[in-house]
């Protein structure tokens, strides 16, 4: 009866006027973002971070920020199909099938095979949510400080684990955000810390700045290091709706890729990338016809599209529960709470219930958009492509620069955009993966923070972290994701899945 009565708020949250507009202002701008290779949802957010200050609702704020991840998903399986370019690194597996349909005049039926996938596994990811959301926000105001600490310690070795390259460079950026996130005044005495005399850094790094240069400069340099082509080879679409037996196909994939997106999307780190590739390899193993596979095969597009999208939307579960981001987009989303003024975590769900009930019944009025866009605008999105990115990144530049400057009026954080975007480009030069570092920026305060209280309520004692059951079971899993992800035979699974999303 709760489930009902909260899903009753949420839709009628959802459903007001101005939230259903910003609802669809994300879904386009996401599935826009995701046809465009080389900027993908977490630049955008990183980007549209400050523009969100100036909202009157945060429900609004958050409704479009969520739209525009999921629908980026949608949005990279329509040029992973028709012309083998995929716009989402998430989408790399649809364009091994979905290309080939293209080729052989089945360019119709693999859309509408990505479209049904996402929609069914979007909608059911969704009740996923609202269902678990509840109990897991109970379980997490029964944690105390040792709990939470392990389990932040859990979220950044699973991060590590997922993140692509090799695992030491993983720790290392995992390392530098926790100590860019002491940089400030200490959290008990209110003493500088690695401020250098910087007064501007007295209040720490500015989460804006370093989302907006680390993400969105960084991925501007890149792409004019390294352009990509954008000519365009559009294969005809027709035929868009499966007859009987497409329908009954793809079910089977549908089903199981829903299942295991929904479960690799609450994991932290690259879940959301990885529940593709795992389920490319699932249906793979379970067809009478694996044969078929690279050469356009149905089930090829339908089970990475729907394990692709249920990830999206369950890596919210442990944003809206545990405050602890599942990805770099969730560790924004926590960015955008905190703009708004709000904590998050578990009482969000009771201090808040018609911003998280309205945030997740938007999500299938979002699903219905997305099915309502994406089909009849193929042709404006890949004629995208063809925009110059001369013409484009100057845009994105400048509005990025003026919308950080607007969110407190300070010159500073235009210059910290640069210098963050100028160290993620080396970074990533040198190998290493930006997305391990937010993770570690947004939670290392909250990591020092629960241990500091931990050793207080201890007494100095460092053993209260694994003489309490929960404590220690945490700490016992996050360090076996360790060891497992060092083992050769591990090691090289996780290199073949990255060189293959490349």
């Amino acid at each position: 009866m709760d489930l009902v009565n909260n899903l009753s708020l949420g839709l009628e949250t959802a459903l007001q006027w101005q939230n259903v507009l910003f609802c669809l202002v994300g879904v386009a701008l996401g599935t826009a973002v995701g046809v465009l290779p080389g900027i993908g949802p977490t630049a955008t957010i990183a980007l549209l971070l400050p523009v969100t200050f100036n909202f009157d609702s945060p429900t609004s704020a958050l409704i479009m920020l969520a739209g525009i991840y999921y629908g980026a998903q949608y949005g990279g399986s329509t040029t992973a199909i028709l012309i083998n370019l995929p716009g989402e690194s998430s989408s790399a597996v649809t364009a091994i099938d979905g290309n080939q349909m293209a080729k052989k005049g089945q360019a119709g039926l693999a859309l509408a095979t990505a479209a049904i996938g996402s929609f069914v596994a979007g909608t059911v990811a969704t009740l996923v949510l609202a269902v678990a959301a509840p109990p897991l926000a109970k379980v997490a105001l029964t944690f105390g400080a040792a709990e939470y600490f392990s389990l932040v310690v859990l979220g950044l070795m699973i991060s590590v684990t997922l993140a692509r390259g090799s695992v030491p460079k993983a720790l290392a950026m995992v390392s530098l955000g926790i100590l860019l996130g002491t940089v400030g005044q200490d959290l008990n005495t209110g003493t500088p810390r690695f401020t250098f005399d910087v007064r501007e850094l007295f209040e720490g790094v500015n989460f804006v700045a370093l989302a907006v240069g680390i993400f969105g400069i960084t991925e501007i340099l890149r792409n004019l290091r390294d352009p990509q082509t954008r000519d365009a080879k559009l294969h005809e679409v027709h035929s868009l709706w499966p007859r009987g037996k497409e329908l009954r196909a793809m079910s089977g994939p549908i089903a199981r890729g829903t299942g295991l997106g929904s479960l690799m999307g609450i994991l932290p780190g690259g879940g959301h990338i990885l529940a593709p590739f795992a389920s490319y390899a699932a249906e793979k193993k379970l067809s009478r016809h694996p044969e078929q596979f690279g050469h356009g095969a149905l089930a090829g597009v339908a089970g990475p599209e729907s394990a692709n999208n249920a990830a999206a939307q369950t890596s919210f579960i442990p944003l809206l529960t545990l405050a602890i981001p599942a990805n770099p987009v969730m560790a924004l989303m926590i960015g955008a709470f905190i703009i708004q003024g709000i904590t998050p975590g578990p009482n969000v769900i009771n201090e808040q219930p018609a911003l998280v009930w309205g945030l997740i019944a938007s999500m299938w009025i979002g699903n219905v958009l997305l099915v309502a866009l994406n089909l009849p605008l193929i042709g404006l999105w890949v004629r995208m492509l063809k925009v110059p990115y001369w013409v484009m990144f100057p845009t994105i530049v400048v509005l990025a620069s003026i919308g950080t400057y607007s969110v407190s009026n300070n010159p500073w954080h235009v210059f910290m955009i640069a210098a963050f975007g100028l160290l993620g480009f080396v970074l990533v030069q040198c190998g290493c993966e930006p997305a391990p570092l937010l993770l570690g920026f947004v939670l290392g305060p909250l990591l020092e923070e629960n241990l500091r209280r931990a050793m207080l309520i201890s007494q100095g004692d460092p053993s209260t972290f694994v003489t309490r059951p929960i404590s220690a079971g945490l700490l016992a899993v996050g360090a076996l994701a360790l060891l497992v992800a060092v083992l050769p035979a591990m090691r090289k699974k996780r290199e073949k899945v990255f060189v293959e999303e490349d």
